[in-house]
This record gives C-alpha cells, structure tokens and sequence, in this order.
C-alpha cells in the first residue's frame, strides 16, 4: 500500500497494530489483515492506494513493511506486489511471507518461469553460488560469479537489466579470504529520492550503487567506495590483511553497518591477525560513524575476560554471517565468530568475549545494549553462524513476546528478550570435559538452554555407530578404536596422544549442526523451521610448522566410514520444527530421500533402509500457506513444499540444479513466484518457479 499523497513511513504504525491485536484468539486477523486495515485507515485519510511498479530517484514515498520486512501494495484487497527488500525478507530475518497464491493444492504444478546463468561472470565459471536476491519495485538485486558483480535482473522475465564489476586491486582480489559471489546485496531507499545498493566486494571495499542504473552513486566514499582496509586493528605492516566479507550489510535507517570475516583459522599462520571489528557508515556519504571492537580495548567491557597481552595480538571475532535489525528500537544483532584460533586456545586464555557471542547494538551509535556468549573460550570452530532471527512469538496474553532466536553449530538455539538480552528460558551452565592438550585452559562449564531441546545430535557414543546389520556394527566399532569419541563438547585433543588416540571424534563437527543458512520463523503460529546436517568430524591438534609462534593446529584427518556408508546413524540431514510458544519440537524429518550411492551399496543388500537424508542443510522459506525446503549444497534436484504442521510432503519439484542459494518468493502483478540460485557446472544460475496461467 502507498500512501501516495503523504509520502508517510507506516511501520511504527504496524508494530503497534500487530501488538495489540490478540495473536491467540480465534479471529487473529492475518499479516495481510494488517496491511488491509492500514490501507483503509490511510485511504479514509485521503492517501491514494496503488500497485508498486518500480523504484525510481524522483519518487520520495515509504512503502508500508510487513512484521517480515517485505513489502505489499494492494489494489481493492487483492495482493498485487510483494516485494522481498532484504536478504532474508526483512531485517528480522524470517525468510516469511505472507504470500498464499501457491499453495497445498497447486503446489506441483509449479514450472521453471525463467532461468538467468552467471555462466560469463568472471574470469572462470562458479558452478555453486549462495547469493540469495532481493526484490524491490519488480527488480530482482545479486551478486554472481567469482569476482563478485552485482547483477539488476528483471523479476517477470529474468533479463538483465544492468551489470557491475568491481575493478578491485588484483593483489587485493588474490588475497581476499572470500571469493565467490557470497550471499547478496542490501538496498537502501534515500527519503529524499533515489535508491541504492550496497555491496562488499571480496577485495573489502564497500561499494553503493545507484539502483536504477547500476553505477557508482556519486556522493558516496571515493567515486562510491569507501576502502575498508583501512582502520584495522592488528592489520600486518608488510602483507594484505586476512579480512574480506561474504555477506550483505545490514542497513538500519541510514547506517550501513559491515560485519568482516576472515580466512578459516584451524591452521593459522600465526597467534596475531587482524581484528574483526564492526563498523557503521552514514548511507549518503560513506563517512564512518562507530566502530565496535569485538575484542576489546583496555577500558572496555570483557577487556577482563583476556589477558592483556593476548589482548594485543589476537584477531579474528568477525561477524561473517548476516546481521539483523529491530526498526523500532534502532537495536542490531550480530553473531560474532570465535577467535584465534579456530581450535586451539592456549594462546588466549579466558572466556574471550565478545566472541562466539550474540550481541545487541545501539544501530545509531555503535554502544552495546547486551551481549551473551554462547561458547566459552571456543576451541570448537563452533562460532555463531547464523542470522538472528527477531521473531514476536504469539502468547496467550495477546501481546507478543519480543524475541531474538539465535541457531548455533552446536545444535541450540538460544531464545533472549530482545530488548533486555534475558533468557525466555533457562539457560544452564553445564559441566564440559577438560583437555590434556599441553597450555590449552578450557572453560568448565559451557551454556546450554533448558529449552528448545537440541535440533541435532551431540556427541558420540557407541550407540550413535551404525547399525543395519552387526557385521557393520562391529566395523564401525573398529573404525572408531584410533580415536577417542567425544562426550558433547569434548575439545581436540592431540593427533599423537600419549594414550595412543590420534584425535577426538566430535559430533556436530566444525561446520554444525546449523550454520549460515539458519532459519524460518511464522509470526502466525510461532513455529520455526531450521536446517541441519549430522556429521563428525576429527578434532586433532599437532605442532605448528617451524617458525610458528602458536603451539598447535589442527590435524585432524578424515573421518573414518565403514564400507562406504556413513559412520553415523541416519539422518544425515534434517528438518526440525519448533513451537517456540512452548519450546516443544513440533516434528522433525530428514531433509531428502536415501541417496543411490547409500541405497544401491552391497553391503546393504536385502537391509530396508529409512529415509536417510543428505548430508546439509536445507535451504528454508515459509510462506502463509507451506514450508519450502530445497535440499542444500550437498543435496539433489528436487524442491519440496511441505506441510507447516506435520512436515508432510505435499509436492516435489524438480530443478535444473542443486539449491545452493537460499529460496525467496515475491509477488509481482499479482503472479508469485520463488527464486533461488541452484549448481550448474557452467555457472550457477538463478531460476524463478511459478504456476503456469
């Protein structure tokens, strides 16, 4: 809905709305409901209702924002556009719509409307991306190829309406830590007329770009850069830093916040590298506004948690994962990865805040409102991986609970007050094993909330081995002797240990559990949705190379199978929905059917096998009416839709290729379609699904 004469914002007006409506009662109206009556409101007042068609700089109007942070214009009650202006839908990052025109009944018919191909993006193809678009005004907005362009693409038909290329230093696209085409793109509408998009090249500059045409804006950094190499803390005098980013930025208001990640530190070159400090820059000009230290100066909170001399020297505390905003409040969320290094922790002694932490943000100034660790003194890898997902959960009381759900590699997710940073749950903290690894002080207790329970498994046991048969029984037994099977949170140990063991089976291993790929969130029924993958790994430690000043990396090897099948009972990927109004899991599912390679293995012949899964995680997108789950990275070429009660099956769509970026839907002349990127070894392409008319 516009509101065409007074160029009014109408979200403070929605939140407000949406609290106050009753969210348990049997006639709670709809999220389009709210849009509806804001829609009749603004026309009694003499506002004018229209469809979006595009986004031009002469127009200066606000659209009225879903709880998802999308976008709708309606026309007489029917849903004309809906737009998908974030990379997860909104700053509150639910991967929800309100959309409904596909649905259980048509669900399988839906087709292949177009197909765009990153095919002659960059020096060479990138056969696997995990950009996810955006919409705004009918114009789908992603990053593609290797070298990172950023692409305008019609959302109706799938041509490209502009293209643009980074001339990035080529000593600084070499080193960058993070290639590829990464996740995507932030828009960001100027009240005074225009639009831009935002992006972090793998070089780390930060680049706006003028939405409508695609060339630098002017006004904004250096010719619309701002270098984000400088001001580091900790960057190397006689080489390239180790920082670049994947991710989006976040954008609240006018504040362009980026987030760094770094290169994956399980062998680091050294104890020191740079910090991965966050930073805020004014949207119009490029001009630095705060900047948050991750790792703390002398002076500031958890500057106690560290010694000061490793204080000094230690880097990494990136935020490589998309961050998320409250727009009422003004407050960010940013899941903060672990220090260096990866997997072992001697040289850093403590707890280590603000690593593998959540925390909460004054978006305006940079000033911490909260902040909780969910790892202490990570030697796991296991920082926080995903979007913060601020989700108003429906209670009996009628007003909403105003959470932030965090998903971890650990298998948790971790449920707080948004405002306050307090648990909606207990969380205890719980007794871990130590390590004998020499210099190497683990934290005793680790938290752990009482509820949800975990989404994965933890640890291993005997009882985790497979067991289709006990000759296979008995050989995943033997295959696991060299090692030591990890209790929940057992550290690494060494490769060579005096005891024999050549490292520490650890389950979910470095990758999770969950990771980037996070979540869905129902604002209509408080459910979420959430990806995961079941895999060990080997938690090794051994000498650093000669010249190292850091005692150990890891040297973990692969982690053993037993004839080919995973070591691991199935399922080797799940889906797992949470009623977060009572913190019960409501069902949980594998991710895929049983992959050949497993089902066709001899030494399964005459064994009905379950249906296993795949091992990664689905890529999620709830709508009103269904759950859409691809099956990941690692999965096959179907898309499913699924019932958002029972995770029942409802239709199975076949792609050109393997989802890979996350799935998004919009509405567009009143045709809903779902897009994402899916695996081509030509070049990943982006298709959109919509039914045949």
């Amino acid at each position: 809905m516009l509101a065409a004469g007074g160029g009014f914002a109408l979200i403070d007006y929605h939140a407000r709305l949406s609290s106050i409506m009753p969210p348990m009662s049997a006639d709670r109206p709809e999220p389009q409901a709210y849009v509806d009556i804001m829609a009749f409101l603004a026309r009694t007042a003499g506002a004018k209702a229209g469809t979006v068609e595009q986004t031009t700089q002469s127009q200066s109007f606000r659209l009225a924002r879903l709880p998802a942070g999308g976008r709708i214009a309606a026309a007489e009650g029917k849903l004309e556009t809906l737009e998908w202006p974030a990379w997860r839908g909104g700053l509150h990052g639910l991967a929800y719509s309100p959309a409904d025109q596909i649905n259980a009944a048509n669900a399988k018919s839906l087709k292949v409307a177009w197909r765009w191909t990153s095919a002659n993006m960059g020096p060479s193809a990138e056969s696997r991306s995990i950009t996810t678009p955006i919409m705004v005004g009918g114009v789908l907005y992603a990053t593609a190829g290797l070298t990172r362009n950023v692409v305008a693409i019609d959302a109706a038909t799938g041509e490209t309406l502009w293209v643009w290329r980074a001339a990035e230093d080529p000593a600084r696209y070499e080193n960058a830590p993070r290639k590829g085409a990464g996740r995507g793109v932030a828009y960001w509408a100027n009240p005074r007329g225009g639009a831009r998009i935002f992006t972090v090249t793998p070089g780390f500059s930060l680049v706006a770009l003028d939405a409508a045409t695609g060339r630098p804006a002017a006004g904004f950094g250096q010719g619309g850069t701002v270098d984000l190499m400088k001001g580091l803390r900790g960057a190397p005098e006689d080489r390239l830093p180790d920082i670049g980013s994947s991710s989006p930025p976040l954008i609240i208001g006018d504040v362009v916040v980026v987030g760094p990640a770094h290169l994956v530190g399980l062998r680091p070159r050294s104890r020191a590298n740079v910090k991965g400090d966050v930073r805020g820059f004014d949207a119009r000009t490029g001009r630095l506004l705060w900047t948050f230290h991750t790792i703390p100066q002398k002076g500031e909170p958890g500057y106690e948690t560290w010694t000061p001399e490793a204080l000094e020297y230690s880097g990494n505390g990136g935020v490589w994962a998309p961050m998320s905003a409250d727009p009422v409040t003004g407050a960010i969320f940013l899941p903060v990865e672990a220090g260096t290094s990866d997997v072992y922790g001697g040289e850093r002694p403590g707890v280590n805040l603000y690593t593998s932490s959540l925390v909460s943000l004054d978006g305006r100034t940079g000033k911490v409102r909260w902040a909780r660790q969910l790892v202490h003194h990570d030697v796991w890898d296991w920082d926080t991986p995903a979007m913060p997902i601020l989700a108003d959960i429906p209670q009996a009381s009628g007003r909403p609970k105003r959470a932030v759900l965090q998903i971890t590699k650990q298998g948790f997710v971790f449920s707080f007050d948004r405002d306050t940073g307090a648990p909606i749950w207990p969380i205890e903290e719980r007794p871990v094993p130590p390590s004998d690894v020499p210099g190497e002080r683990v934290s005793k207790t680790q938290p752990a909330p009482v509820k949800p329970l975990p989404f994965d498994r933890q640890g291993v046991s005997i009882d985790d081995l497979i067991d289709f048969t006990p000759a296979l029984r008995a050989e995943a037994i033997e295959a696991v002797k060299p090692y030591r099977l990890g209790k929940f949170m057992a550290p690494p140990s060494l490769a060579s240990a005096p005891d024999g063991t050549r490292g520490t089976i650890s389950l979910p291993n470095v990758l999770g559990g969950g990771n980037w790929e996070g979540g869905a969130f129902d604002p209509a029924t408080g459910m979420l949705y959430l990806g995961s993958m079941t895999q060990p790994g080997i938690l090794a430690l051994g000498p650093a190379p000669k010249g190292s000043d850091i005692a150990y990396v890891s040297a973990g090897g692969r982690t053993p199978n037993v004839r080919g099948l995973p070591l691991i009972k199935p399922p080797y990927g799940r889906i797992t929905a949470i009623d977060m109004k009572s913190g019960d899991h409501a069902w949980m599912m594998a991710n895929a059917d049983t992959p050949r390679q497993i089902a066709t293995n001899p030494a399964l012949a005459g064994v009905t096998l379950p249906r296993t899964g795949v091992v990664s995680r689905a890529g999620l997108l709830a709508t009103k009416t269904l759950l859409f789950a691809g099956e990941g990275m690692q999965g096959s070429a179907v898309f499913r839709a699924h019932d958002k009660a029972t995770g029942a099956i409802v239709a199975e769509i076949p792609l050109p290729g393997t989802q890979t970026g996350l799935p998004m839907t919009y509405v567009l002349r009143g045709k809903q379609y779902i897009v994402m990127a899916v695996a081509s070894p030509g070049g990943a392409e982006i298709i959109a699904l919509a039914l045949a008319q």
